[in-house]
């Protein structure tokens, strides 16, 4: 299978992936009959990647997690962040008896999220290989929530390659879910907004991290650090960060490795305002900003933990020929070992790690 921009899905192929809508529900399910009006359909309800079988690719692309426990995690960061919008309407209409309720409500979806989390960790730390090689189908729509869950994951498998202990491990996961739940107290048209921010609703972008942190306070359920990672998740080594422009020493670890996540995730999703960035572009920024917009050491670490162009992927070669990816290298994961399938030299097998005259130059979707 292959992951593809739905722009480039032909009549006639096979889905080769389930889609599930906001609630978890399967939309089309795997081996689904590809046509035109489809293909339509889906990209009406904001989905721009479909994993699709094809003759060049035979490899199965399992998740890092179930699929189940994914949707459930989503299902519980969504129901938190909802309790939170009904908590701001209902704060000045309702009665202190309503908003008792809707606070135990919330401490309910919250809990939810701890055993999400606790869930998670214990899936991923059960794997023997925990090498990120895909990345999520992913809707407009559902992207908040389904944004937290995904930074939950990376920042797990980067905080198991870093070797932290598991009640560490379980507090980074719990904090990457709720990084983001500041920016419900932010106006829907800034945090939706299709254009470039200006600079006073940037200002008012920035206090989500503040806001966050100041609502976790009142959870039990949220550990101190847990909170802080909401607080400090756009924190810079360079200082250059917010909400505290602290620089490197004054950031928490944890914090640190939920910052790399975020950007990470953020740049390979698809927005209202731009196309994602392939794998192997967004690993580049992230491996360029190496100690001024990330941790250094952990950058290193990082980068040899996503592998942007995995088993069975088409890509494009400095050469003009497309080749398949047949075997990765964990140590140079943008230099694997290829096959070529179409252009001047078909068969031909080349190992980028020793043919340093011919570089990859992105992921091939269109062999037409």
């Amino acid at each position: 299978m292959r992951l593809v921009p739905i722009n480039s899905v032909k009549e006639g192929t096979y889905l080769a992936k389930t889609i599930y809508n906001n609630s978890g529900r399967v939309l089309l399910k795997e081996g689904v009959f590809l046509t035109n009006n489809l293909i339509k359909k889906i990209k009406a309800i904001g989905i721009f990647t479909l994993y699709i079988h094809d003759e060049y690719s035979n490899n199965l692309i399992d998740d890092i997690i179930e699929p189940q426990l994914r949707q459930s995690a989503i299902k519980s960061v969504k129901d938190t962040f909802n309790c939170l919008k009904r908590q701001i309407y209902s704060s000045s209409n309702n009665s202190q008896s309503q908003l008792k309720n809707l606070s135990i409500e919330r401490d309910s979806y919250i809990k939810s999220i701890t055993e999400a989390a606790e869930n998670i960790m214990n899936e991923i730390l059960s794997r023997r290989k925990i090498l990120i090689n895909l990345v999520d189908i992913k809707s407009l729509d559902n992207y908040t929530y389904q944004h937290s869950v995904n930074v939950a994951i990376l920042s797990m498998i980067l905080g198991i390659q870093l070797k932290l202990s598991k009640y560490d491990l379980y507090t980074l996961c719990v904090g990457a879910m709720l990084h983001d739940i500041g920016k419900v107290f932010v106006s829907p048209e800034i945090v939706q907004k299709n254009d470039k921010l200006t600079e006073a609703e940037f200002t008012e972008m920035k206090k989500h991290t503040l806001r966050g942190y100041d609502y976790l306070k009142d959870s039990l359920d949220v550990s101190a650090v847990s909170r802080i990672i909401a607080l400090q998740h756009h924190e810079r080594p360079n200082g250059q960060g917010y909400p505290e422009r602290r620089s490197s020493n004054d950031i928490h670890r944890l914090s640190k490795i939920v910052s790399i996540a975020d950007v990470y995730d953020a740049l390979t999703s698809d927005r209202t305002y731009r196309k994602a960035l392939s794998p192997n572009e967004a690993l580049e920024y992230i491996m360029a900003s190496g100690g001024s917009q990330f941790d250094y050491e952990m950058v290193c670490t990082f980068s040899k933990t996503i592998i942007p162009y995995p088993e069975g992927s088409l890509v494009s070669l400095s050469t003009g020929d497309i080749a398949l990816v047949e075997d990765v290298n964990p140590k140079y994961t943008l230099r694997p070992k290829v096959k070529v399938v179409k252009g001047r030299t078909p068969g031909l097998e080349i190992d980028l790690e020793n043919e340093l005259n011919v570089v990859i130059t992105g992921l091939q979707f269109d062999m037409a």
